[in-house]
């Protein structure tokens, strides 16, 4: 197997929770694999402006698997979008804030702008700290923009929710994001992943990746060589034979 592509998820992954910035270390070990050719992927729910904003140093020769797979940036313009139809979209949103028991913050995004319904639960200070584009709106239908994800902030827990979300939106791949979201797109990071290889003619057997959580495994399950993260659930350390403490600590034996 010949490596050339490498594809990290963020949250829980390359930045450990509260952590708001990529090591130096993970910087440094990333500019010297792009030295030997091999290609760098943060695959990530965030958007566009904070992945770039997080991987300033080497940004440029970086491809981008963003909101979960629904965009794919490089070079700063959009390879591929996966939209989807606004009326299920809005359909989610509502379903999200119906059945979050007034205990979740619903985010839609487009290819680079956050739209979020605001109801004082964290989701504002903690989007404006990543730096995303961000409008908060009182309306769906202030969106005029494709909407490739539909997302939801459950400060009490995503666990305690997934029962009311998982299974009626599996068909917009629902799943677990992070310990507060879950997330919905036509997209997910498999899908990301294929789509970047098929634009830049690169096996899937030749792409190392990284995940620790339930929306990682379309990434990790399409890849040569997945590797899942030593804290992730039970279920996924079973899953998957290769696994690390840190992905800093593979990156180095690539070098």
């Amino acid at each position: 197997m010949c490596i050339k592509m490498i594809c990290s998820d963020l949250d829980g992954t390359l930045l450990p929770y509260g952590e708001d910035s990529v090591s130096k270390e993970a910087i440094s070990l990333i500019k010297a694999i792009q030295d030997k050719g091999i290609l760098f992927c943060p695959a990530s729910g965030r958007q566009y402006t904070s992945l770039k904003k997080l991987f300033a140093p080497v940004a440029d020769k970086c491809v981008f698997l963003c909101e979960n797979g629904g965009v794919i940036y490089k070079d700063d313009e959009v390879l591929a979008k996966v939209v989807m139809p606004k009326d299920v979209a809005f359909c989610i949103a509502n379903d999200f804030l119906d059945r979050s028991d007034d205990k979740g913050e619903v985010m839609l995004s487009g290819a680079n702008t956050s739209y979020l319904i605001e109801k004082g639960l964290g989701v504002l200070n903690r989007i404006s700290e990543i730096g995303n584009n961000l409008v908060v709106i009182k309306d769906l239908d202030e969106i005029k923009e494709d909407i490739v994800k539909v997302s939801v902030y459950l400060p009490d827990g995503a666990t305690k929710y997934a029962d009311h979300f998982i299974d009626k939106w599996q068909d917009y791949n629902a799943a677990i994001a992070g310990p507060y979201w879950i997330d919905t797109t036509l997209a997910n990071k498999g899908i990301g992943v294929k789509n970047i290889c098929e634009l830049l003619d690169i096996s899937l057997d030749d792409v190392m990746a990284f995940g620790d959580n339930f929306n990682d495994v379309s990434m990790l399950d399409g890849v040569g060589m997945p590797y899942i993260m030593e804290g992730a659930d039970e279920k996924l350390r079973i899953r998957y034979p290769n696994k690390a403490k840190r992905p800093e600590d593979i990156l180095k034996t690539l070098i």
